[in-house]
């Protein structure tokens, strides 16, 4: 793509993010705030396999009012931590942000470094976080590609099956380097508005005149067929004096997580059946049917937690949707 062409592009898109883009969103609007490099990176761990309404709804502000540094992040204690998480899933994103954190408070004097290659030397961030925090956070001069701006430049150049070097090449090749910071915003909400995995909004798209791939852009989002194995579980509330059996997990998925006793067969004699639900797990479609049964004497197997307590545990997602069930059951 000659120079001509690509400054015309740069100009359609700036156009396009100035009357379009979502320039509200908490995180794009920092420039005066002295932790503004902060409260990017912790936008941009969330972001990760989390949708932005969800984030900014139920995430965003309350885990920055409870961790509003990184040394308050790189102090916290793992079960505050992940009660702050609970629901955005994907918890191995919650422990690197505090191992990063300490990172940070040994190596770089408590503040995220403003160099991206510095930036890749934290615990959990790779090529797309490092050169956002880079450019959102430090108004540095960064191309980068995340799912969006990849599924963007497949389309734009026909690239079929470009390797994620080639597809850096070319976010570098179109970065408009005298507004990095709307040129790769304007990019995020293209491929999250207009250039969609399915029924892409191409007429609107300000890159339309540009793209190679506009005729068949289902040529560039094929992707494998992620098989699932089916599984069926019991989860079961086991009752004692108004307490229910935890188990806190040694898993990785579920490291440092409680949940509600749940496997194959598990259902106790004459428990009573309360519902069922459907959960994926990692390469599983679960089936979980839920029991209710009152012990006679504690099992010494498990924590007993009240339902108070419960409230400052973090629990998994899977526990959770049981718990709402229960509640909804016995109308608590």
């Amino acid at each position: 793509m000659q120079k001509e062409m690509i400054e015309k592009l740069q100009k359609n898109l700036l156009k396009w993010y100035e009357n379009n883009g979502r320039k509200t969103l908490p995180w794009r609007n920092l420039q005066n705030d002295a932790n503004r490099a902060y409260a990017v990176y912790i936008s941009e761990i969330m972001l990760q396999q989390t949708q932005v309404k969800v984030v900014l709804e139920r995430f965003y502000f309350p885990f920055l009012q409870k961790f509003p540094t990184l040394l308050s992040l790189a102090n916290a204690k793992e079960d505050e931590l992940l009660k702050a998480w609970q629901g955005l899933g994907y918890y191995s994103r919650a422990r690197n942000l505090k191992k990063a954190a300490r990172q940070c408070v040994a190596e770089f004097g408590g503040l995220l470094p403003r160099k991206k290659d510095d930036l890749l030397k934290l615990c959990g961030i790779g090529a797309y976080t490092a050169g956002a925090v880079a450019c959102f956070g430090y108004d540095a001069c960064e191309s980068f590609v995340d799912a969006n701006i990849s599924r963007i430049l497949k389309r734009l150049f026909a690239l079929e099956n470009p390797t994620q070097k080639e597809l850096e090449f070319r976010a570098k090749l179109l970065l408009n380097a005298k507004e990095p910071f709307n040129h790769n915003q304007a990019l995020l909400d293209v491929g999250a508005l207009l250039c969609l995995p399915k029924n892409p909004k191409c007429k609107l798209c300000p890159l339309n005149a540009f793209c190679k791939g506009k005729n068949t852009p289902e040529l560039y989002t094929k992707s494998p067929k992620k098989s699932y194995e089916n599984l069926e579980l019991d989860l079961v509330f086991l009752e004692f004096g108004g307490k229910f059996a935890l188990e806190k997990s040694t898993k990785k998925l579920y490291n440092g997580l409680y949940n509600f006793p749940f496997k194959e067969n598990l259902k106790p004699y004459k428990a009573r059946f309360l519902g069922e639900f459907k959960h994926t797990y990692t390469k599983y479609k679960l089936k979980i049917k839920i029991y209710h049964q009152i012990l006679q004497k504690e099992n010494m197997e498990f924590e007993f937690k009240s339902l108070e307590e419960l409230e400052n545990l973090a629990l998994s997602n899977l526990s959770l949707k049981a718990l709402q069930i229960f509640k909804a059951q016995n109308a608590f």
